[in-house]
């Protein structure tokens, strides 16, 4: 959920600015240049790599660096060039890394190994940098190694492109967009701590590693407005504090922290956006509970998602009636309205006064005649899809939502879509009608208004998820299930549901309420919505 209207724009790069960076110029770092398969001033190429420029897989200019790689001893994978370093000064170093099968790592090499690359992000560019101040005046190698993982065929290309500095024109540059200043201050480990800055497509767009223990690292980060997740990890499993020292990290944007943390285990998590999203203020999360995700490190697709079935299966089911006490306590309006009123998706008016309001308690449904009459309770995820009134799905919070008991009873059990012409249209503009054509379905829809199309994309993402082991056995249960469901337990959707569902969970990110919420349902139930709490998780698996 956005307050307002989210600020659609493409994430730039994001640059890593040192506070005292200087220009050490690395020649050919667009590998622009090349001699044969020879890339000009690179001059140490392994035997256990072969390189060709190519022009169809680039991120700057006009060609990479195809690297084929040939061998799994890594000693003899490094791709290198010498450049000369003032004592004292402060360089800041990158490379772009696409990986093609994600069985080979790249490692960024600044007088000495630094960080890697994640090969599991595939058919995409991903950043690899890090900060390095000269602690004399010498001439240093940097570049390039590339480590096999398991599964590795002994055959496997890694394209590399945007090598910075680069005598090229590359550098970075002054940040016009967000200014974000992360302190890491590592423990007696410091070599097990990492971070990556992931966009709401789940690519690391920033990240950093190789730490020397106990010491204090200020990493400058511009990113464009969007929605973040900032992942700190320990690859030893016991976070930066406190039994191996007195590690911390902090992130700051506008003098405001916007994530910190010590005590973890092996990775400790936060969503955050940036920008104009509407409401003036960055979501803050409540800390997920420390390693409640950590078997889901490494995993991706639908192997993902069944190990978030296996951390979210089994939550405590309250009762279908106990629902009424979860919406007194944690379904108030404290985000628009203010006026701690229920928050009612099918009447709240995000940018404007609501035509009515609901008291907690006293206006629950009961009888109704029209709108505005009561509130109850509505499964977004209609009940009779899975079979009526059936424990635990009939009382999960994660997907049943206060709502205007006349609007729910026109919604009815209809799948959610987007209406091209409305037979019904309640007071804030949700409708039911027939759904456009470019929906590739040709039935009847209920279309909530933009402002909640993520929450409800999110909580069907849940449900393929947290029902993982039976949901497959629902599609014949009504023509709108069938209609929405394929009958499998991995996809789940239709395609043009997941299509759709996509669409409103990246138009929509997510903000304070759905978090607020997913921590009142954790309390409440016992188990969360993954989807809230990494929303990069859905483009993960789907």
């Amino acid at each position: 959920m956005s307050h307002g209207t989210y600020k659609n724009k493409l994430l730039s790069t994001a640059l890593l600015l040192g506070s005292l960076s200087v220009m050490a110029n690395v020649t050919n770092g667009g590998f622009e240049q090349w001699s044969g398969n020879t890339p000009a001033s690179w001059t140490t190429i392994d035997s256990g790599i072969s390189l060709s420029p190519s022009t169809s897989t680039v991120k700057n200019g006009h060609r990479s660096a195809a690297i084929n790689v040939t061998t799994g001893s890594q000693s003899n994978t490094d791709l290198l060039q010498q450049i000369t370093v003032e004592a004292g000064k402060t360089y800041d170093f990158s490379a772009d890394v696409y990986h093609t099968e994600g069985k080979v790592k790249a490692r960024l090499y600044i007088d000495g190994y630094q960080g890697y690359s994640n090969e599991a992000q595939t058919n995409q560019w991903q950043k690899i940098s890090h900060s390095y101040t000269a602690s004399s005046s010498k001439t240093i190698n940097v570049g390039l190694r590339f480590y096999d993982v398991s599964g590795f065929d002994g055959n496997e290309t890694v394209y590399i492109d945007n090598f910075l500095p680069n005598s090229d024109g590359g550098a970075s540059p002054s940040c016009s967009d967000n200014s974000l200043a992360l302190t890491l201050n590592t423990d007696n480990y410091g070599s097990e701590t990492s971070w990556a800055i992931n966009n709401n497509q789940g690519s690391a767009i920033a990240n950093g590693s190789g730490y020397a223990s106990n010491t204090q690292y200020n990493e400058k980060i511009c990113l464009a407005d969007g929605a973040y997740t900032l992942v700190i990890s320990d690859s030893y499993g016991d976070g930066m504090c406190c039994s191996m020292g007195n590690g911390s990290y902090a992130l700051v944007h506008a003098q405001k922290t916007i994530a910190s943390g010590a005590s973890f285990s092996n990775t400790d998590s936060t969503t955050f956006e940036l920008g104009d999203t509407g409401g003036g203020t960055t979501p803050t999360p409540t800390p997920t509970p420390t390693g409640y995700y950590v078997t889901a490190q490494s995993l991706t697709g639908y192997a993902l998602k069944t190990e978030l079935y296996n951390i979210i299966k089994d939550h405590n089911a309250q009762g279908y009636s106990a629902i009424w006490n979860f919406y007194d306590s944690s379904a108030r309006d404290k985000y628009f309205e203010n006026d701690n009123s229920i928050l009612d998706m099918y009447s709240e008016k995000p940018n404007g006064a609501d035509s009515y309001s609901y008291a907690a308690v006293t206006n629950q449904c009961g009888a109704y005649n029209g709108e505005a009459d009561c509130y109850n309770r509505e499964h977004s995820f209609p009940k009779s899809w899975f079979g009526g009134k059936v424990e635990p799905m009939n009382s999960d919070v994660h997907h049943i939502y206060a709502t205007d008991g006349y609007v729910n009873s026109k919604r009815s059990n209809f799948p959610f879509g987007e209406v091209a012409s409305a037979s019904f249209t309640s007071t804030n503009g949700s409708k039911l009608g027939s759904a456009v054509s470019s929906l590739n379905y040709s039935g009847t829809v209920f279309e909530p208004i933009d402002e909640f199309k993520g929450d409800f994309a999110r909580a069907y993402f849940y449900m393929a998820t947290r029902y993982e082991n039976i949901i497959g056995s629902w599609q014949t249960k009504t023509t709108s299930s069938d209609a929405v469901l394929n009958g499998s337990n991995n996809q789940v959707f239709e395609s043009w549901v997941v299509a759709m569902l996509l669409k409103w969970h990246n138009s929509d990110p997510v903000s304070q309420m759905e978090l607020d919420r997913n921590q009142a349902a954790f309390e409440f139930q016992g188990n969360r919505n993954p989807y809230i709490d990494h929303p990069e998780f859905v483009e993960m698996i789907w």
